[in-house]
């Protein structure tokens, strides 16, 4: 199969502007995420797919693979699945699943990557897989920054939402509480017909692009992780990722 990762990334992000640029340890956040994802042995390629120059500009002087895209795509999996389609043209090869990375998570471990494509490469029923972690925090739990996910009982996910679900005065003891880690597998022809589909209701209301998914009848496949990560969403994230980041055993190997 062809396996391809897609690290979706603009400079004009309203919660952090310039975000993908900003250096951790010396290295733009950007590269972290391309690095660490570079690893993966599961993924055939791993590009960058960017509106903007200047990411353009530095991938490809750290030697990755990066495609421009249009400037006006609202949800990254729409500059996905058109990045998607300018690789094919460029590889000639027909890509059966892309694993869309989110761009502000430098902390990934390529294992992820694994634990994300393995049910879909096991159950060919499964058009999408997305990442998820345990909250271990009231305040993580209560942060809008943090997409809370819940799950039916055969792991498939009921609801994401930006608010705290479940409640946590009634369930936190016996209901793991659970947030969305952005890295999401999709089979090809299923991201397309995803970017085909109309924008729902909850999908607005709760700012999460997995609803569209719910909403239209379909089904997401959640996958629990319980690796040490944590999504850059602002200034005070950078901060926090960088003294975790700094006894990291996956960094000394792309610094070198």
């Amino acid at each position: 199969m062809n396996i391809i990762g897609i690290i979706p990334a603009r400079m004009a992000s309203t919660r952090f502007p310039d975000k993908p640029m900003a250096k951790i340890l010396g290295i733009p956040m950007i590269g972290h995420v391309y690095y660490r994802s570079r690893m993966c042995k599961l993924l055939n390629d791993v590009w960058v797919a960017t509106c903007d120059q200047e990411i353009f500009d530095y991938i490809r002087s750290a030697g990755g693979k990066v495609v421009m895209t249009a400037d006006t795509h609202e949800r990254a999996s729409d500059r996905a699945a058109e990045a998607m389609k300018k690789i094919e043209q460029e590889t000639g090869k027909k890509i059966d699943i892309v694993v869309m990375i989110q761009g502000d998570e430098p902390m990934l471990f390529p294992e992820m990557i694994d634990l994300a494509v393995k049910p879909m490469i096991d159950n060919t029923g499964i058009d999408i897989v997305n990442l998820m972690g345990k909250i271990k925090t009231r305040e993580e739990q209560e942060d809008p920054n943090t997409v809370k996910v819940v799950v039916d009982l055969q792991g498939f996910a009921l609801y994401y939402s930006r608010e705290p679900i479940p409640s946590w005065k009634k369930g936190a003891k016996s209901v793991p509480m659970l947030k969305q880690v952005p890295i999401i597998p999709f089979k090809r022809d299923f991201l397309l017909k995803f970017n085909h589909l109309t924008p729902t209701p909850l999908e607005i209301v709760e700012s999460v692009d997995m609803m569209r998914v719910l909403e239209h009848g379909y089904k997401v496949k959640m996958v629990l992780e319980e690796f040490e990560t944590y999504a850059v969403d602002t200034p005070g994230d950078l901060i926090k990722a960088e003294s975790v980041m700094k006894s990291d055993r996956l960094v000394s190997e792309y610094r070198r």
